[in-house]
């Protein structure tokens, strides 16, 4: 496999939380257990495991399984996110990252494939965070098709995907929602309008 490279999705990512103001952090989002809050967290979080991961540099921050807590979000937030998000993007760039088995979420796995995890995680949360806040969202077609390779079933009896059961889009849908549907959330998803 080739080397990942984590920047564009990283600097997408910290754009968009950038731009969230603090009155819109009990916004909802594509993910029904998290706001914009416990979202932003939950990157937080993931930029830090896959950082030890790439390291192999193993403990609490590598082997808690995600979603065994909500994420509470830092009130330094704004400044320790996009330093996490730098870190690992550094961390997946260091010699030997790509090499071996490495450990994330308390999950073995080759460290490539743990490498394409993270760009998946934060191409489907940087799309989160993007429907959640009503803006756009462009994802080049390179790191959607590792995320589509990543993310179709082997099979599809089950119809159950790497982040809970696919969802179907229409024949011919673009790239990006074939994506967004193989990570368990409804390319159309749109919040709420206040009433």
């Amino acid at each position: 496999m080739e080397p990942i490279d984590l920047g564009a999705a990283a600097e997408r990512v910290a754009r968009l939380a950038e731009g969230i103001a603090d009155e819109r952090l009990g916004d909802p989002t594509p993910c029904p257990e998290y706001a914009v809050r416990e979202l932003l967290a939950h990157v937080a979080g993931l930029s830090t495991a896959f950082r030890d991961a790439a390291r192999k540099r193993f403990g609490p921050t590598t082997d808690t399984p995600p979603g065994s807590s909500l994420p509470v979000l830092p009130d330094d937030w704004r400044t320790a996110l996009p330093e996490a998000l730098d870190e690992l993007v550094t961390a997946w760039r260091e010699p030997g990252a790509g090499e071996g088995n490495t450990r994330a979420g308390g999950i073995e796995l080759p460290a490539p494939v743990m490498g394409r995890i993270a760009l998946d995680e934060l191409l489907l949360h940087g799309w989160d965070l993007a429907r959640a806040s009503g803006r756009t969202y462009e994802v080049s077609e390179e790191e959607l098709r590792v995320s589509e390779a990543l993310l179709t079933p082997a099979d599809d009896v089950s119809g159950e995907g790497f982040f809970g059961p696919v969802v179907a889009v229409p024949e011919g849908a673009p790239l990006l929602d074939r994506v967004i549907g193989l990570g368990g959330r409804r390319p159309d998803w749109r919040p709420a309008r206040p009433r």
